[in-house]
C-alpha cells in the first residue's frame, strides 16, 4: 500500500523540511535546495501564497515512486492544513501526506478515505489518544519548543504505540536529544531557511540540510 510506503519512507528520511515563503516560486527553490542538500521530506505550508501551485510543481519534479538514492526522490506533503476541504485540494494538487497544527478529527478522516498519511498536531495525552483512536499512524508533537525531549518517554509511558514527531524547537543542538528520547522523526522549520532569507543566498539552506541530516545519522547511529 502507498499509505504504508510513505510512512516507512518519512521515518527512514528522519527529517522533514517546514517550509514557508512569500511566494510559491519561492518555496520551490527553497525545497531543491532542501533536498539537495539531502532532506527527502518537504512540507510546504498552506500559508504559502498559492501553495498549491508549488505543490504541484514539486510533485512533477520529485517521486517517491523511485529509488532513494535517485536525485528525484522526494517526499511532498503540505502542511498548516486546517480543514478537510484544504486537505483534499492538496491532495489533489499531489500532496502524498498532510500536515496540521491541530487535532481535526474531519480532516483525518478526509486523510484516512484517501488513504493518505496525516500528522496531526498534538499537546495532550488526550488529543495523542484521540489522534490513534481515529487512525493516525504519526502524532506532530507542536510546539516542540514548549517542550524538552524527556516529553516523549512521558508519553509513551501510558501510549508506547505512539509515533511521535516533534515540530517547532528541534535545533542541530538538540536534534540527538530528541532522535535518542523515541522521536520517529523532526519537523525542522525556520532554522533551515532564516538565514537564506536573510541573505538572499539560498544555497544555505543546501548547506544546513546537509548538516540536520549528518546530526540525524549520527544521532540514529548512537
Amino acid at each position: 500500500m502507498k499509505k504504508l510506503r510513505v510512512l516507512q519512507q518519512l521515518t527512514e528520511a528522519g527529517v522533514v523540511a517546514v517550509l514557508r515563503a512569500d511566494s510559491p516560486e519561492e518555496v520551490v527553490e527553497m525545497s531543491r535546495r532542501a533536498i539537495k542538500g539531502g532532506i527527502k521530506a518537504i512540507e510546504i505550508t498552506m500559508t504559502v501564497p498559492f501553495a498549491l501551485r508549488a505543490i504541484e510543481q514539486l510533485s512533477k519534479e520529485y517521486s517517491s515512486d523511485v529509488s532513494p538514492e535517485a536525485d528525484n526522490f522526494a517526499i511532498i506533503g503540505v502542511g498548516t492544513v486546517l480543514d478537510p476541504e484544504t486537505a483534499r485540494a492538496a491532495i489533489l494538487a499531489g500532496a502524498e501526506y498532510v500536515v496540521s497544527p491541530a487535532l481535526n478529527p474531519d480532516t483525518i478522516k478526509l486523510c484516512n478515505r484517501y488513504a493518505i498519511p496525516i500528522l496531526p498536531g498534538t499537546m495532550t495525552i488526550h488529543e495523542i489518544q484521540t489522534a490513534l483512536e481515529l487512525g493516525v499512524d504519526i502524532v506532530k508533537l507542536f510546539p516542540g519548543n514548549l517542550y524538552s525531549p524527556s516529553v516523549i518517554p512521558s508519553i509513551k509511558g501510558p501510549l508506547p504505540q505512539a509515533n511521535v514527531m516533534p515540530t517547532g524547537g528541534v535545533s542541530l543542538d538538540n536534534l540527538k536529544d530528541w532522535v535518542k528520547a523515541g522521536a520517529v522523526a523532526v519537523g525542522i522549520g525556520s532554522d533551515l531557511t532564516k538565514d537564506a532569507v536573510k541573505t538572499g543566498d539560498f544555497s544555505l539552506i543546501e548547506q544546513k540540510a546537509a548538516a540536520y541530516i549528518a546530526a540525524y545519522r549520527e544521532a540514529k547511529a548512537n
